[in-house]
């Protein structure tokens, strides 16, 4: 049954909300009385649609419902969440909540986007809600922090680990949670660099992404500053830089007035640091390399990495069918070379999921090779007969040409969104033992199960291309 969730406010952060639930499979109610909302949202999952599901080699779930509403009951009524991100105004969001309070399900989850506000703030009025707060793109940035009644935050992270987030539920409340405050001191920080002169907006950001920036996207604060203490670890860290936070190195705790001249100062160098770009060339910008550093960040499990997996190891698998689809997936932007299209290395990284998929299927699964087992490709084939572009979707069938003794020979098409053949990788692969590191018999289960698919395949038709050295000896 496909669950509902209600968006109150289709700004930047409504939007990226919208997109997160909708391209996770539910269906999604919006209430903005916006004339743009429309356009706004309609952007903002064009750019989801392009970067989400690059981020997995499994395809989402397919897209829920969505629907716009001038009557926020009708938009509230039967969702399972509610998330409300209307600007940031006390008045405002007391009178909202009062009215998702009044509308909403009793077991809905209710959350506020808020930034700065705390729960206790929020239901002084008597409204039922929660902090929920993201991370802009939400539909890529994993991270939600949850403050409030301990029962309704339960229910939240289940759903938000349900949509490929983590949930951060916080210990107490506190004014801006967690996040923001970390990121206040270092905007304070940055504002007193730019308004004496010590640095440009561009000098300050290249601190950030050509240093720290890098290692707190995979390790945070506390574990990189463990290391900087080196064997001896965090005790010795804090007795060497602890004297610093002595010193007179920070302004934290002053704020620069806003005059118009440092408003020009920093606007206007702004404008010379990425003028040249619209915000929608720079939102696909930080997109492409957000795809490309979290897939990066998925081979270690490290930081947003072990959510993506986690998440993706709970996507339904594709529907059995004749032969079995071992990959139904998207081209990621950075499988794409200077001609446009998917390069050709990745048209075998394909396969080789495919055929991963494929080993599980029989039995030679993460388990089976941490046990001594395994399949190694000895021949690969590969015939090149389409393009594929980036946010395509490529989906694999695997058949099986033989399959007996140490030998697999598989034969995989992979096929555009319209059914094109784009390519076809053949692959021959000997059992290994992983040991020996020697071509061996595989156990008597994967044995079994290969040979069922080899039979059941016999009867279809021989693909054309096929020419690998099946005698190959291992």
């Amino acid at each position: 049954m496909t669950r509902k969730a209600a968006i109150i406010g289709g700004g930047v952060i409504g939007g990226g909300w919208a997109a997160r639930f909708l391209l996770n499979g539910w269906d999604v109610a919006i209430f903005d009385p916006d004339p743009e909302a429309r356009r706004k949202i309609d952007e903002v999952l064009a750019n989801a649609r392009r970067a989400l599901p690059a981020l997995y080699d499994k395809a989402l779930p397919p897209e829920g419902n969505l629907s716009y509403h001038s009557d926020l009951h009708a938009a509230v009524a039967g969702a399972l969440w509610v998330q409300e991100s209307v600007p940031e105004r006390l008045d405002l969001k007391h009178r909202v909540h009062n009215a998702i309070t009044r509308a909403a399900d009793a077991e809905a989850v209710i959350g506020s986007s808020t930034s700065g506000f705390r729960p206790s703030q929020l239901t002084a009025e008597g409204a039922r809600v929660i902090v929920a707060h993201p991370f802009n793109p939400v539909y890529l940035l994993p991270l939600v922090e949850l403050v409030g009644e301990a029962g309704h935050c339960a229910r939240a992270a289940e759903v938000l680990r349900e949509i490929g987030m983590s949930p951060l539920t916080l210990r107490k409340e506190i004014d801006a949670h967690i996040a923001d405050r970390l990121l206040e001191a270092v905007w304070r920080e940055s504002l007193w660099l730019v308004k004496d002169g010590i640095a440009t907006t561009e000098e300050i950001d290249e601190a950030i992404r050509m240093g720290f920036g890098l290692r707190w996207a995979q390790m945070g604060l506390f574990e990189t500053y463990r290391i900087a203490g080196g064997e001896a670890g965090m005790k010795h860290f804090l007795a060497q830089f602890g004297p610093a936070l002595q010193w007179p190195w920070t302004k934290l705790m002053d704020v620069p007035e806003f005059t118009p001249e440092l408003v020009d100062l920093i606007a206007g160098q702004s404008e010379a640091q990425s003028g040249h770009l619209s915000i929608r060339d720079l939102e696909r910008l930080r997109d492409d390399n957000l795809v490309g550093m979290m897939r990066a960040l998925r081979k270690s499990g490290s930081g947003a990495g072990g959510t993506i997996t986690a998440h993706e190891a709970a996507l339904p698998d594709a529907a059995p069918a004749d032969l079995p689809v071992t990959v139904d997936r998207v081209i990621p932007q950075s499988w794409t070379d200077y001609n446009g299209h998917m390069n050709e290395a990745h048209y075998v990284e394909v396969s080789c999921q495919a055929t991963d998929r494929f080993m599980e299927m029989i039995g030679a699964d993460a388990a089976y090779v941490a046990a001594g087992g395994s399949y190694f490709t000895v021949e690969n084939h590969v015939r090149y007969l389409a393009e594929m572009r980036a946010g395509g979707r490529v989906t694999v069938t695997t058949q099986v040409l033989a399959g007996a003794g140490k030998k697999m020979h598989l034969f995989h098409r992979l096929l555009m969104a319209d059914g094109t053949l784009a390519a076809t990788v053949e692959t021959l692969l000997l059992h290994v033992d992983m040991t020996t590191r020697r071509s061996a018999p595989p156990s008597a289960e994967v044995a079994g199960a290969l040979g069922r698919f080899a039979e059941a395949h016999a009867g279809l038709p021989k693909p054309k291309g096929v020419g690998l050295a099946v005698g190959h000896r291992g």
